[in-house]
């Protein structure tokens, strides 16, 4: 029997707050979580992102990582990576690891795209010829084979990204980290980014895939691993995991209210609520009701570009709506300006009878706040419906009409 591409075995992570050492490595992630985890060693606090974790990865297995902000993923990855090291307990891994862990890191923005794909290549341990033989595939794929000259300060910002992932995704090591790259780019650029993680299962490769996309976890891992506040809460089959996760973290229902999770972000999403089009709670929803999806967004300073999203799933992970506020040059700057903005979202009447989840982007030139689900949606069928809820597996279900000679229902 082969012996796994990764052991760990108690791995733990502490920080104390005050210590200069590794501080910058996942501070971020640490203070998003801490008042779930601090501990008063010697008159200090600590911040615990990780502990007593322990588990094995087989040879060419893809294993999904999923669980809130600040749950320990990230630093699990870079530990993984050999960015930071365990405070206690150990992670062995075989093999050479390639790492997309926070892309575009090391990106000079007064040098051209061609000279930053070699610089950054070599640093993510690419040699000279490697970086040759990929370039042309490295540039097909983020698509700026006309800006390959243009310093990338002047690429927009999914330019940046699509370039940066492209050098990281073109390694060939034997294990692969990976930390929400599909966050990067558009809805074709995900597509091609989620097509990538899956040729590198099939090629054999041990594959780590961190993502807040469960549609994507589902489609590229047969088993997952749920981290909770610095520990293992479920580890196997993914469809299993998800199940128990969304029922535990995403609320049941047509109403939330949201812990800020934001940290020094300074704007978060405190409340979703769901109403029908005179804005009167809705609960239960029947197929066919319009719904307006209620935000209320509170912003502590003034952050240009802030922007909100609304998307919905269905029970196999796949996006049937996915509407922002960027769509609507109109209300371009609209959320700018510190205080509390009262955000609606007006979703036509067409989904089917089924189960769905309904998240939340929101972001700004700054980078991303919060991306999750934030309910989980039941929609009855009708009176009068003769299919059983789900039967169908249709994704959309508009007002349609239907005329049969000349007589119209």
């Amino acid at each position: 029997m082969a012996a796994p591409a990764i052991q760990v075995l108690d791995l733990s992570k502490r920080y104390g707050l005050g210590q200069a050492r590794d501080l910058s490595t996942t501070l971020a992630e640490a203070l998003s979580s801490w008042r779930h985890r601090r501990r008063r060693t010697g008159g200090e606090l600590a911040l615990w992102a990780l502990r007593e974790v322990s588990f094995e990865v087989a040879q060419g297995e893809v294993l999904g990582v999923v669980g809130r902000n600040g749950a320990g993923k990230s630093t699990l990855l870079k530990i993984l990576a050999r960015i930071t090291a365990p405070t206690a307990g150990s992670a062995r891994v075989r093999g050479r690891v390639g790492a997309l862990l926070e892309v575009g890191t090391a990106f000079h923005p007064e040098l051209t795209g061609r000279e930053n794909i070699a610089i950054n290549g070599a640093l993510l341990g690419m040699t000279r010829r490697d970086i040759r033989r990929h370039f042309d595939d490295i540039v097909d794929f983020a698509g700026v084979g006309r800006f390959l000259d243009t310093p990338i300060k002047r690429y927009s910002s999914g330019m940046y990204l699509r370039l940066a992932f492209a050098v990281a995704a073109h390694l060939e090591p034997d294990i692969v980290v990976v930390d929400e790259v599909l966050a990067v780019g558009d809805v074709e650029f995900q597509r091609r980014c989620l097509g990538k993680m899956s040729q590198l299962g099939g090629e054999g490769r041990t594959v780590l895939f961190v993502s807040h996309d469960l549609g994507a976890i589902g489609q590229l891992c047969e088993r997952t691993m749920w981290l909770d506040e610095g520990s293992i809460r479920r580890d196997g089959p993914t469809n299993e995991v998800l199940r128990e996760y969304l029922t535990q973290t995403v609320a049941a229902g047509t109403a939330v209210e949201l812990e800020d999770e934001a940290g020094d972000a300074g704007a978060a999403v405190t409340r979703v609520v769901l109403t029908d089009d005179a804005a009167r709670p809705i609960d239960p929803i029947t197929r066919g009701d319009p719904i307006a999806v209620r935000m209320r967004i509170e912003t502590r300073e003034r952050l240009p570009s802030l922007e909100v999203a609304v998307w919905v799933t269905n029970d196999d992970g796949l996006r049937i709506l996915d509407e922002g506020l960027f769509d609507v040059p109109s209300l371009a700057g609209a959320l700018d300006q510190p205080g509390a903005h009262e955000v609606v979202l007006d979703l036509p009447p067409i989904l089917p009878a089924g189960n769905f989840l309904l998240g939340i982007w929101l972001g700004s030139d700054a980078g991303q706040i919060i991306d999750r689900e934030v309910l989980r949606l039941t929609v009855l069928p009708r009176v009068g419906d003769r299919d059983e809820m789900g039967r169908r597996r249709r994704l959309a279900s508009p007002a349609t009409r239907w005329t049969v000679d000349g007589r119209t229902a």
